[in-house]
């Protein structure tokens, strides 16, 4: 099938960009959408014109790279998909396509599809982590974990860090990432000791990057590629709350001592 794409290029986070048209010809239904690109590319590259620069990496579905909007939609049209596991066969032949970078002003853009996400990076280097000593591994049952929360855990930690959250939320932000990333460490007896003080790091990095905040709609959740639920958000404004209530009570207690 034949396709006529409108593609973002863009030079550098200074430039203005614009769609320029390409035609892709001869797609195959079995190709990734990564692969069409490619295809583009070769063909961009034979005629001596600078190819289009996007994020890839794995192709697997599992690294979050390839972060792009298609027709609108982060990722695609397919629910519950990264871009380089959407397969052709899910467009006709004449479709339009426009493919655009995340917009968001946490993600300038670093030429053409290509942003700088690293500020979820520094999220999860806030507090993202368990720094207790741990030693050799223990065996498995000298820990119980309750299975609801061990399946809550798991589901959370899903998460790809691709930013596709980001880019569907109409107010640019990242609490679904960090929800999840809060969510699959507190869920478990190991990241209880820091729950509190994870929780505190992480939101004010969030807010220092300036990601917008959470009203509710619910664009992240269906922009997911691996559908992490909002109900992360909850937990995660829930322990906000908490942790700042202990906060506030040790600096009075300090205070009064």
């Amino acid at each position: 099938m034949n396709l006529t794409l409108y593609v973002w290029r863009q030079a550098n986070a200074s430039s203005e960009g614009r769609f320029v048209q390409y035609t892709a010809r001869n797609v195959a239904p079995d190709m990734s959408f990564l692969e069409m690109m490619d295809m583009v590319n070769e063909e961009l590259i034979q005629r001596g014109e600078t190819p289009i620069a996007f994020d890839h990496d794995c192709r697997e579905g599992i690294c979050g790279s390839c972060s792009m909007m298609i027709n609108g939609a982060a990722h695609g049209p397919q629910r519950g998909t990264a871009t380089c596991q959407l397969f052709m066969r899910h467009f006709k032949d004449g479709d339009v396509i426009y493919v655009e970078p995340w917009r968001a002003r946490a993600f300038p853009v670093i030429k053409d599809l290509v942003v700088d996400r690293s500020a979820l990076d520094r999220i999860i280097a806030a507090g993202g982590y368990i720094t207790a000593p741990t030693g050799r591994a223990q065996d498995a049952n000298n820990i119980l974990v309750p299975k609801t929360a061990a399946d809550d855990a798991m589901d959370a930690a899903a998460c790809i860090g691709c930013g596709a959250c980001v880019a569907a939320c109409p107010n640019g932000s990242a609490s679904l990432f960090t929800g999840a990333k809060i969510a699959h460490l507190g869920l478990l007896p190991q990241g209880q000791p820091e729950r509190y003080r994870r929780v505190l790091s992480m939101v004010a990095q969030m807010d220092a990057e300036e990601f917008g905040g959470c009203s509710w709609h619910g664009e992240c959740q269906a922009a997911c590629p691996k559908e992490i639920s909002i109900d992360v958000i909850s937990r995660m404004n829930r322990d906000y709350l908490k942790a700042s209530w202990f906060a506030r009570e040790e600096r009075e207690e300090s205070g009064a001592g």
